[in-house]
């Protein structure tokens, strides 16, 4: 699988869109990455964690995001499963996966109705060590403010908006993926 040829069947690479997709993403993947090599003990899938990192976002494309580059129709909180929708139809059901469940520190069912957010009613919780992995390194990186990585506390700050279950997951994947 290449990742890149899979967003270039969907981005215009000259397009503002597609440099903020891939620079973002190579940042996330390289992120994780490093985090999975320092932890040969979790025996985590690398070849998978770089695919799946690059292209975590690539939904973004279906949502109304100008500041992006992108004009589509539905609100930038559905990106996840809206390019969960785009792998699977490409046949990559696994990589799919982190797409839907990469948003925060993922998305429960229970938030979905208190909040009321146009997302289908399921949940939205990164699994796998690999998906938690990369929905962990995505926290420190914005797609706003390119190649600058977020500190924890700013993480923790900017999540705690999102209620101290979010905050909570986070704080334990800093303590599982971080090397003291």
């Amino acid at each position: 699988m290449e990742p890149l040829k899979i967003i270039e069947k969907y981005y215009d690479t000259r397009s503002e869109a597609y440099h903020i997709l891939v620079t973002h993403s190579r940042s996330v993947a390289d992120k994780a990455l490093s985090i999975a090599e320092a932890h040969p003990e979790m025996n985590l899938d690398r070849t998978f964690i770089e695919e799946a990192a690059m292209l975590h976002d690539i939904g973004i494309t279906f949502c109304n995001a100008a500041d992006m580059d992108c004009h589509g129709t539905y609100e930038y909180i559905c990106h996840g499963y809206l390019g969960a929708n785009l792998l699977r139809k490409e046949g990559y059901p696994r990589h799919a996966l982190v797409c839907e469940r990469h948003t925060g520190t993922g998305i429960s069912l229970q938030m979905i109705k208190e909040n009321h957010l146009p997302l289908p009613l399921r949940d939205y919780l990164p699994i796998s060590l690999e998906e938690q992995l990369i929905c962990f390194a995505d926290k420190f990186f914005s797609k706003t403010k390119l190649n600058k990585e977020k500190s924890i506390r700013k993480i923790q700050e900017s999540l705690n908006r999102y209620g101290e279950e979010t905050v909570l997951r986070f704080n334990d994947w800093c303590k599982l993926f971080l090397v003291e």
